[in-house]
């Protein structure tokens, strides 16, 4: 059965309030945005609002940041979500897998929630406003060309650097995972 891609009354207003805190916790992540207007405009998008909550739920905790010039909700946890490591990059990595799959991937799961996984750019432009996966690495959109030949792109920050590797996109570890944004 198809989960609903809907949140309750009690649960949209939990969900507002928590991201009305980390939004004013935070205020350096999207200087001279109003809360409200973030508000009024989940309020509006029933299934922006959902695709958020899936967010929190899988340990994104998501916040209001502008990335390439779009205002998004953007993971902002310390470490790659909880939630969304042990995948491989995509259906057809996890397909090519004979044995020890892991149970989704990261373009899997993004699909699933409405969301999208950070490209190179969005990544470092996370990255400049904070200090994420120190511990942890994420897959990010992977170009046609190396997808192509089998191959997936992750980041992570070590040494105050952000880096950018390669693997195979059928690899799977337990601090990979991805983080995702939503256009608002």
């Amino acid at each position: 059965m198809a989960k609903s891609k809907k949140i309750d009354v009690a649960a949209t207003e939990a969900l507002l309030e928590l991201l009305k805190k980390r939004f004013a916790a935070h205020a350096a992540r999207h200087k001279g945005i109003a809360w409200e207007a973030i508000e009024e405009k989940l309020r509006k998008t029933p299934a922006t609002l959902w695709s958020v909550n899936e967010m929190e739920l899988s340990g994104g905790e998501p916040d209001v940041v502008i990335l390439q010039d779009a205002t998004v909700f953007c993971d902002c946890s310390a470490e790659s979500p909880k939630g969304r490591r042990s995948t491989c990059y995509d259906q057809d990595a996890l397909d090519a897998r004979k044995e020890h799959k892991p149970a989704d991937s990261a373009l899997g799961m993004a699909r699933v929630m409405g969301v999208d996984i950070l490209d190179e750019a969005q990544y470092r432009a996370l990255q400049e406003l904070g200090k994420f996966d120190l511990k942890t690495s994420s897959w990010i959109k992977t170009p046609a060309k190396i997808r192509d030949l089998d191959g997936a792109l992750f980041c992570d920050r070590r040494y105050d650097t952000v880096f950018l590797y390669h693997n195979g996109a059928s690899s799977y570890y337990a601090a990979r995972g991805f983080r995702a944004f939503i256009k608002l």
